[in-house]
């Protein structure tokens, strides 16, 4: 029976037991499309990686990420995560990977401390903003549970945004955001009323806490994801959409989230005006948890 390494790592946090879980298998060589989505949905973590020899010898990687459910196009955790890992392997080039990837080629640097060891990275997302429909706040507020005076429409509508994944992003009062529960049956109505999602609502919660600072939830009970302790990709979404919304060439933010979850994460985000639109990055720290081998 072939068997497997995998290694765990906990990411955007600093001590173990905090942040995303991942769970990362450095060589997934031999094992097929339903042997990975079989191994995401038996880990239960909000996603899985499976790191492959890349099309593009100049590049480091071909990974595949996978929540319990389905195969995602691009993440932020795990590519954060599995940059961490593959860097702890001697694999990066100068602190730089670069992971192929279904929504395109995801860069990745890696942060070293004093010795000179990896703690974390930073990832740049593949695409730049795209905005689509935006979201009436009455359908929000059944999808989180909370009221539609909640939802917050000041500075923007509900929209779906993405820079790779996409997210149905809404800013809420502070109070609403630790009081917001995902209603299933609601995703269900309305991941039907909406077929172009594909039966993959996410949505991406925000309050402003001041200044750059910002604290986050995301639901994605669909894809398996009742709430995420951190969800990289929505975050530099968020940043992006943020920075759109501004005169400014930069911003930068600290998103916080995973405190209802008691799993307190720290995403660093910076978001950019490029001549193709708004690009983002997003970074924290990685801490290892688990290693072991999968019997498939």
């Amino acid at each position: 029976m072939p068997s497997y390494r995998f290694v765990t790592v906990d990411v955007f946090t600093d001590r173990r037991f905090g942040g995303n879980p991942l769970a990362v298998f450095p060589d997934a060589r031999g094992l097929s499309d339903a042997d990975m989505q079989a191994l995401a949905a038996e880990f239960n973590l909000s996603e899985t990686t499976f790191v492959l020899p890349p099309d593009d010898p100049s590049h480091t990687a071909r990974v595949r990420i996978f929540v319990p459910k389905a195969e995602i196009p691009f993440a932020g955790h795990p590519n954060v995560g599995t940059g961490f890992v593959l860097a702890r392997e001697g694999h990066d080039r100068g602190g730089v990977l670069l992971f192929e990837e279904l929504a395109g080629l995801v860069e990745v640097r890696v942060e070293r401390d004093a010795a000179g060891e990896p703690v974390g990275a930073t990832i740049a997302a593949p695409q730049p903003l795209s905005l689509g429909p935006e979201v009436p706040a009455e359908a929000v507020a059944e999808l989180a549970g909370i009221a539609p005076a909640d939802v917050v429409v000041g500075a923007h509508r509900p929209v779906l945004a993405s820079v790779g994944n996409p997210f149905v992003v809404a800013e809420v009062a502070g109070d609403a955001l630790g009081r917001a529960a995902p209603d299933l049956g609601a995703f269900r109505r309305a991941s039907r009323e909406r077929p172009e999602w594909n039966g993959r609502l996410s949505l991406h919660l925000y309050a402003r806490e001041g200044g750059s600072r910002v604290r986050a939830r995301m639901f994605a009970p669909l894809a398996g994801i009742v709430e995420d302790p951190a969800t990289g990709s929505a975050a530099v979404a968020l940043g992006a959409l943020l920075l759109s919304l501004t005169g400014e060439a930069e911003g930068r933010y600290e998103v916080t989230q995973g405190v209802e979850m008691g799993r307190p994460s720290l995403l660093r985000v910076t978001a950019r005006r490029a001549p193709d639109g708004i690009r983002a990055t997003v970074g924290g720290g990685c801490v290892p948890v688990l290693r072991g081998e999968a019997l498939v």
